[in-house]
């Protein structure tokens, strides 16, 4: 794998909720050194990071019901249609996954469905936090994401105090949702053999803050 070819791979995430609008800015300076396909940013951030890789192909992603989806539906929706107008070209939404573990499926389902209509058309990544779900309910949670109609499952916050992502996990989704949707590994990736070890295992998306390290690590071509 080419380092290009990585970067379109990678969502460049600053999430902390700490972070300075110059640390905003300082990640969009990351993003366009290393040409990473993907900003992720937190809402409030979404309009400043737009500006800052104005004129350059790399989408800004943004977080709804971010870190623990407890927001009921229609917030959710409203954080959305308020991110997409700020300029978010993908949405990452955590998944409500203690309605899920309690079998309220319907209200889960009904949860994605409501953030998909909102983005109006652009791709959503629904957040399983599989730290906190047993292989079942990461199955479900997967076809509840995919029926509700998602482009994406994505393993993990990053904010869990149970861990991020995992080889096996990325393989249970990948299984889960077949070849159509995406699978994102994100949460705990910190080197590029951590990288090519979720891709190995079916990630077709890598959440990243390491992103300048994790590229920098593959040796670009030699001049013959």
């Amino acid at each position: 794998m080419t380092r290009a070819e990585l970067a379109r791979l990678i969502d460049h995430s600053v999430l902390k909720p700490e972070s300075t609008a110059q640390e905003i800015r300082a990640g969009a300076d990351i993003v366009h050194a290393w040409h990473a396909g993907y900003y992720c940013v937190q809402p409030c951030w979404v309009s400043l990071a737009a500006e800052a890789l104005r004129g350059t192909d790399a989408r800004v992603v943004t977080v709804i019901g971010f870190p623990h989806g407890c927001d009921s539906p229609e917030v959710k929706r409203l954080a959305t249609t308020i991110a997409v107008a700020d300029g978010a070209e993908e949405i990452d939404m955590v998944m409500n996954f203690g309605a899920l573990r309690s079998a309220r499926a319907t209200l889960v389902a009904a949860d994605v469905e409501g953030v998909v209509l909102a983005a109006q058309g652009l791709p959503v990544k629904v957040i399983l936090e599989t730290a906190a779900l047993t292989d079942d309910e990461k199955r479900l949670a997967c076809r509840l994401a995919c029926e509700a109609g998602a482009a994406f499952v994505k393993t993990s916050t990053g904010f869990h105090a149970g861990g991020g992502a995992t080889v096996a996990d990325v393989r249970v989704l990948r299984a889960a949702v077949g070849p159509a949707v995406g699978v994102k590994a994100s949460g705990g990736i910190r080197t590029l053999a951590d990288v090519l070890a979720m891709i190995e295992a079916g990630a077709n998306r890598i959440g990243t803050s390491a992103t300048a390290a994790i590229i920098a690590a593959i040796q670009p071509p030699r001049c013959p």
